[in-house]
């Protein structure tokens, strides 16, 4: 049947190898049938397949705007503003930053992710290596960051760690799923084998670390995860649980470009290592560093 090509047929009209054509149909990205134990690929459906590669490609040819969404870190807002980057924030949480960017719907990507099982310290480029739509991204570093528990002055309920939270029925507040700190307490949730339910939490979730400090100065929650410099600057107590890795992602042609270029010159400079001792828990040793290229 002329249309319906074989494995090698289709690897060859589409000009792969037939090892990467087998990784497309195990990751069910192709289209194809298998028949009688051989795989068999319609030649029109591979013609619509192309085709909407050609159509996303096309989309993502037009500039992205000047935007970094993602997660939301004091330290960053300064350093866009103070470094004349020209760059605004946009933050909503790590995952859907990554989702923004590959759609081209913001030019960098500010992330802290974090897994139930595996490795934290590569969880970002693990993450970027996988997403859909970021074939051509890289990772660099901003800053290791401190993040803990948010509570009273004080702190009165004594907490410590997360099985303390759901051991004192304390109020925690959330962050929105996906989120760099809400993937976190998942993790912590797991690690130490406290079930989700058992928590007191407070709703709605939180949509910034900022946010999480407010509910907690206000007494509407006993406590909440966020960075060592949000709990500091809102004037409450901080009981660290982690360092985790908080890094930007951005596709290697907007690498060059000025507003990214003059954020990264700027993370080397004293003002920056200034800053980042004055608002405390961050490690600059490695910012501007490239720890990642798909």
């Amino acid at each position: 049947m002329p249309d319906l090509l074989t494995t090698d047929e289709a690897a060859t009209y589409l000009r792969l190898s037939e090892r990467k054509l087998y990784e497309l149909v195990a990751n069910g990205a192709v289209p194809c049938s298998k028949i009688t134990g051989r795989w068999l690929f319609p030649k029109a459906a591979l013609d619509r397949w192309v085709a909407a590669g050609m159509v996303a490609s096309a989309s993502l040819a037009q500039p992205a705007p000047a935007i970094v969404g993602g997660s939301h870190d004091p330290l960053l807002e300064w350093a866009l503003r103070e470094s004349g980057s020209g760059l605004a924030s946009l933050p909503e949480g790590s995952e859907a930053g990554l989702r923004r960017l590959a759609r081209g719907e913001v030019l960098a990507a500010a992330i802290h992710l974090h897994q139930i099982v595996g490795d934290d310290e590569s969880a970002n480029p693990d993450a970027v290596a996988h997403a859909p739509g970021l074939h051509d991204a890289v990772v660099i570093a901003f800053a290791r960051r401190e993040q803990g528990l948010l509570v009273p002055p004080g702190n009165p309920l004594k907490l410590n760690d997360i099985a303390s939270v759901a051991a004192r029925s304390a109020r925690i507040a959330l962050r929105p799923d996906g989120a760099g700190a809400q993937l976190l307490l998942l993790a912590l949730l797991a690690r130490t084998g406290v079930a989700f339910e058992a928590l007191k939490t407070l709703k709605p979730p939180c949509p910034t670390g900022p946010d999480i400090a407010q509910a907690v100065r206000a007494r509407r929650a006993d406590c909440g995860i966020a960075t060592r410099a949000v709990a500091y600057s809102a004037g409450l107590d901080f009981m660290p649980l982690t360092w985790e890795r908080f890094d930007l992602v951005l596709r290697q042609r907007d690498y060059f470009m000025s507003g990214p270029q003059a954020l990264f010159r700027f993370l080397h400079t004293p003002a920056f290592r200034e800053r980042a001792a004055e608002l405390a828990g961050y490690d600059v040793s490695e910012s501007g560093s490239v720890r990642h290229v798909n």
